[in-house]
């Protein structure tokens, strides 16, 4: 199981926003490459990046925030990134800058096709995002809520060749509320492509609980503001996500054996 700090980037510095509202944002730094490299020097396995302004504006609008982020960590850890990526031209760009993988969330329901072709034409480097509300997805950074059953969609995903799908609860992201377990449950079962657990991360009885699922599907858990504020220590969080899973993995060959 990773634990993956989020990078939320708004003007070029590193925020945190609650339920996704763009007046609502703590900035943390200026300097998003030296954020990038505290993590990894914390021992983080991958990064998750988030372009706040391009999910808005339906264009990338950090690619120079970016850049720097790629620049401090060099190759030594993956790194995903999504928001405001509509083409193939920008995600192809930003594999050439280094980054690993690209994550198509709007644009991936509003126009499928372009998820497909993107499978297609970049496989083994698209995830796509998948937010939602009450089992319903939204987009448009968050600001509609759609009538797509968020297991239904990822199905269909599953069958364009996404590598995996990132969900998050919107009503608990950012607010330090714990995750929803049952949701998120629900939806890697339906699924045999990993799924990334995303929002209301808030303490180490959340990692406990993600990692008590992790054979049901979950790879990783994304969290940011609970990092951020120091409600949640990342090396203590990774380490009992390891040795939990460790014991799960374990536990689960005795049983088979």
């Amino acid at each position: 199981m990773l634990i993956i700090p989020a990078i939320d980037l708004k003007d070029g510095e590193c925020v945190r926003l609650k339920q996704g509202v763009m007046e609502n944002a703590t900035v943390f730094s200026d300097d998003p490459g030296a954020v990038a490299r505290h993590w990894l020097d914390q021992g983080a396995r991958r990064l998750h990046l988030v372009d706040l302004n391009g999910a808005f504006a339906g264009k990338p609008k950090n690619e120079l925030a970016i850049r720097a982020i790629v620049e401090a960590i060099g190759d030594e850890i993956p790194t995903q990134l999504g928001g405001g990526i509509r083409d193939l031209e920008t995600i192809e760009r930003y594999l050439d800058d280094g980054i690993t993988y690209i994550i198509i969330g709007t644009a991936a329901v509003t126009t499928p096709g372009f998820l497909h072709d993107a499978c297609n034409a970049f496989p083994g480097h698209i995830m796509v995002g998948l937010d939602a509300k009450d089992g319903k997805v939204a987009v448009n950074g968050w600001s509609k809520i759609t009538g797509h059953d968020v297991v239904d969609l990822a199905r269909k995903f599953e069958d364009y060749g996404v590598e995996a799908v990132i969900y998050t609860d919107i009503g608990r992201d950012g607010m330090l509320s714990g995750v929803n377990i049952h949701a998120t449950v629900e939806l890697a079962r339906a699924l045999t492509i990993p799924v990334i657990a995303s929002g209301g991360i808030t303490n180490l009885e959340d990692v406990k609980a993600l990692c008590n699922i992790e054979l049901e599907g979950i790879m990783g858990a994304i969290t940011g503001r609970a990092l951020y504020e120091g409600a949640l220590d990342f090396k203590l969080a990774q380490a009992l996500a390891d040795d939990l899973s460790t014991k799960m993995k374990l536990g689960d060959a005795s049983l088979s054996g």
